[in-house]
């Protein structure tokens, strides 16, 4: 059967020609990466280089121990030589290459010999038994194939046995062997096991199409990028020109205003100089003619006092006054006159040369697929500062940069009301689109780049009361995702949300973003309650008159029993491992070191019903919930009451059988109601600050504060935890 390769006539000399001399293969080897050369090339070009380097692809290959001489002959390659070479010299009049044309011309190709011949010839070659297997290919077959014949190939032949055709693979060798090595060197046994090439070529060709299959997608996008490159290359010069335009035109621009500017001020500075010429013009001829009248009386008075007699002196002193004081009455202005036009450096010069440093921006962009650009909108709270993660994508998927005045978001109220946006890069090709809402209801967002929508533009952004959870985690149940009595929570190192199930036995944890359980591990001993982590990302358990340390993957590394607790609830960890416990039947809180032994008592007499703690090592402090008191005590380590506040109450900044609580970093307490729910922030000295939500799920116990800003609340009754938006 012919291949699909034209005829010679049509070959592609390129394909035929080595990269490295540019003339035809001369026993073509093939490298590790696939790209053939001559022989003599390759050996020539190891010396040259070390390490060795595909002279196309500049892939480092390393050699066979035979060197170059070990590499793989392409016979491919070598077929298509031969054929090209034989459709270029059979026809009317060509000689036999064996008998020179002395009796006719050639008609036929013997594969292996490489040599044309006549018939007689080709009857002779036949007859020798060594030869018999030689693959003679007539003039006939040449001429009407449209391609290579497939019976158009040399024979392989043995390296050990040059008269033996290679016939059998050797599959624990992985070597291709003839019958004389079946014999020899590979006969059947346990480390030899030669099977004819035939079924193993077939398995091998099933392999080659399943790298067909694996490639040629890649190979097609890759083809589809070259184009899309080489076209962009010979646009890259004309969309260069039109920037290049465009700059100047704007630098053009600038430099008409400073040159207008200049022609302003130059005209005001002649102006002024002239304004000021004649000022000083005028003053100067005012001072020349007093300067003239009172020289002219000095010089009289001194004449006369010179040269006068008694009587001259008496005459002339009374005319000689009334001129002197006619010219002290009536004196020229000698107030200094503006004698110089200054210009003076505007304020805003030393910006505008910053600015001009800045002026134009000059980037490479990469063109935004918008119909693959996505935007993921998050849970929306009313009054909240809420985010939209954008990102920005090529047309190959992949997260690509793009200039923030490249970027439009607009989001309206139900009302058509615009509230205003911003745009922050959160890292290549990521957005967070900032906006905070006034008002609950659907809200639309539209989002473009480049003037392009992105897909699925605009979007509905549902902006919600503040009481309705983020998110709700679990329902009512014993199986994965589903919750039984939650009694407290916690953050793990990897910001999950770790949740105690009082009535499971066990300790939950859910991814803090999706809500989705991630894995679960059963606590000894029963009804646990409280739950924190320690440095080391540990999960500390009470419970059952115990406090249970469980790995990170939920193992019980060790159990503490110490004599003097009795009903656990609530408990905090600290860095150092020490360990602060609310135990409600003592009233107290007892801080324990990490191996579970007494450094003291702390609030006895003091407390009545502690619930939760929370600690605040920056101060030294710890905070509990009293459920009984209606407040929140607050020790130092030491065991020193510093303050208490809260009063029982439904109004704001009231207590009602308060639970959970938790510190936020800036200080400020976070604390749960039990019977109604207020979500509420207090200051770090105990003053009311906000009220954050009204928690909806029944009977909230235990909370903690999520790397994301949210607050996590166990709520007992409800089966659930719930989610709600904090800052």
């Amino acid at each position: 059967m012919a291949s699909k390769i034209p005829d010679s006539y049509n070959f592609d000399e390129q394909f035929l020609t080595c990269p490295v001399c540019m003339l035809h293969f001369r026993d073509p080897r093939v490298l590790p990466c696939l790209h053939t050369f001559c022989r003599e090339c390759l050996q020539e070009w190891v010396t040259k280089q070390q390490p060795l380097e595909c002279p196309t692809c500049r892939t480092q290959v390393s050699l066979p121990d035979q060197g170059v001489d070990g590499l793989r002959t392409n016979f491919y390659v070598n077929n298509l030589l031969d054929f090209a070479a034989v459709k270029k010299v059979t026809g009317p009049g060509v000689p036999c290459q064996v008998c020179e044309g002395k009796d006719e011309g050639a008609r036929t190709w013997c594969v292996q010999c490489a040599v044309l011949l006549c018939e007689s010839c080709t009857n002779t070659h036949r007859r020798f038994p060594t030869l018999k297997g030689h693959q003679i290919v007539t003039q006939e077959n040449l001429e009407a194939s449209e391609g290579v014949p497939s019976s158009f190939q040399r024979k392989a032949f043995c390296p050990k046995h040059e008269d033996q055709v290679l016939t059998f693979y050797c599959e624990p060798c992985q070597t291709l062997v003839c019958v004389a090595c079946t014999v020899v060197n590979h006969s059947r046994g346990d480390k030899h096991n030669p099977v004819e090439i035939g079924s193993v070529a077939e398995r091998k060709k099933r392999d080659l199409q399943k790298l067909i299959a694996k490639v040629e997608p890649r190979e097609t996008d890759v083809r589809d990028t070259l184009k899309e490159v080489e076209r962009e290359l010979s646009e890259l010069q004309t969309s260069a020109d039109a920037v290049i335009e465009q700059a100047t035109a704007y630098f053009d621009q600038l430099i008409a205003l400073l040159q207008d500017r200049k022609e302003e001020v130059v005209t005001e500075i002649v102006s002024r100089r002239q304004e000021a010429g004649k000022c000083l013009e005028t003053q100067k001829e005012a001072i020349e003619f007093e300067l003239a009248g009172l020289t002219s009386a000095s010089e009289y008075c001194k004449q006369a006092l010179g040269h006068g007699s008694d009587v001259h002196v008496i005459e002339v002193e009374g005319q000689a006054r009334q001129r002197v004081e006619e010219l002290m009455t009536t004196p020229s202005d000698l107030t200094a006159r503006p004698s110089q036009v200054v210009f003076t450096e505007g304020k805003a010069v030393a910006e505008f040369r910053d600015g001009v440093a800045r002026a134009g921006c000059v980037q490479v962009k990469v063109k935004v697929d918008t119909s693959k650009c996505t935007v993921e909108i998050k849970p929306t709270i009313v009054e909240f500062s809420n985010v939209s993660l954008l990102s920005t994508v090529d047309k190959n998927g992949q997260l690509c940069s793009v200039r923030k005045d490249d970027f439009t978001a607009t989001l309206t109220d139900p009302s058509g009301q615009a509230v205003p946006t911003q745009l922050q890069e959160k890292g290549r090709g990521l957005w967070e689109i900032f906006y905070t809402p006034e008002v609950t209801g659907n809200h639309r967002l539209e989002v473009k780049v480049n003037g392009g929508a992105v897909a699925g533009s605009p979007f509905d952004v549902r902006v919600q009361s503040r009481d309705t959870p983020v998110l709700t985690i679990g329902r009512e149940g014993s199986g994965e995702g589903e919750l039984d009595g939650p009694t407290d929570v916690a953050v793990d190192m990897e910001g999950n949300i770790a949740v105690v199930e009082q009535e499971n036995n066990q300790v939950q944890i859910f991814d803090a973003r999706t809500g989705q359980s991630l894995r679960s591990f059963p606590v000894d001993g029963g009804r646990p309650w409280g739950i924190d982590t320690d440095s080391n990302g540990q999960f500390v358990l009470t419970g059952n008159q115990a406090i249970r340390v469980y790995s990170r993957k939920g193992k019980l590394t060790k159990t503490l029993e110490p004599d003097c607790l009795r009903d656990p609830c609530g408990v905090a960890v600290l860095q150092d491992g020490r360990m602060v416990v609310a135990d409600h039947s003592q009233q107290s809180c007892l801080l324990l070191q990490p191996d579970g032994s007494l450094i003291r008592d702390i609030g006895k007499g003091q407390l009545q019903n502690p619930r939760y703690i929370a600690v605040d090592e920056s101060r030294d402090l710890f905070f509990v919930t009293d459920w009984e008191a209606h407040k929140v005590f607050v020790f130092d380590l030491e065991g020193k009451l510093k303050f208490r506040f809260g009063k029982q109450g439904w109004n704001v900044g009231e207590l009602l059988f308060p639970t959970g609580i938790t510190v936020d970093p800036a200080g400020n307490i976070i604390v749960v109601n039990n019977w109604n729910g207020r979500l509420q922030v207090f200051g770090p000295d105990g003053t009311y600050l906000i009220t954050v939500a009204r928690v909806r799920g029944r009977d909230a116990q235990g909370i903690a504060l999520t790397s994301d800003n949210h607050i996590a609340v166990a709520c007992n009754d409800g089966h659930c935890v719930e989610l709600y938006r904090y800052k």
